[in-house]
């Protein structure tokens, strides 16, 4: 099966692998000390990642409050990208069913494109 990630994260992670290896229950990124980051620790580099990249109204916002709403916001630009549903709830992990009620949540910025084909389908 064809991974359309694969190159551009394996590059990255490989380097990084290959400079620090990984803990013997595989795990990526530790501490100093080889110990497991604690959560405030993920929170507070993440917060600080969304005052980095993202506007004040974004950061006002609720998206990406936390590093798991990414898996919505994948979820959705899969989604919005035109992949079948029933693609998107197997690489998800769940069906159907779920994805359309817990994580087919909207992309920032997407609503007027989206209203634009709605309006372009009533047209015809």
């Amino acid at each position: 099966m064809h991974d359309p990630l694969a190159g551009r994260q394996a590059s990255g992670g490989k380097e990084h692998i290959d400079k620090h290896g990984t803990e013997k229950d595989g795990r990526i990124f530790r501490t100093s000390k080889g110990q497991s980051f604690s959560s405030s620790a993920y929170s507070s580099v993440w917060q600080e990642a969304r005052r980095l990249a993202f506007t004040v109204e974004q950061i006002a916002s609720p998206l990406a409050a936390r590093p798991y709403d990414l898996r919505h916001a994948a979820v959705s630009l899969w989604l919005n990208a035109g992949v079948p549903a029933t693609e998107v709830a197997q690489r998800a992990g769940h069906g159907v069913d779920v994805l359309l009620l817990v994580h087919a949540k909207c992309i920032e910025g997407q609503r007027t494109r989206v209203n634009g084909q709605i309006t372009k389908a009533l047209e015809t």
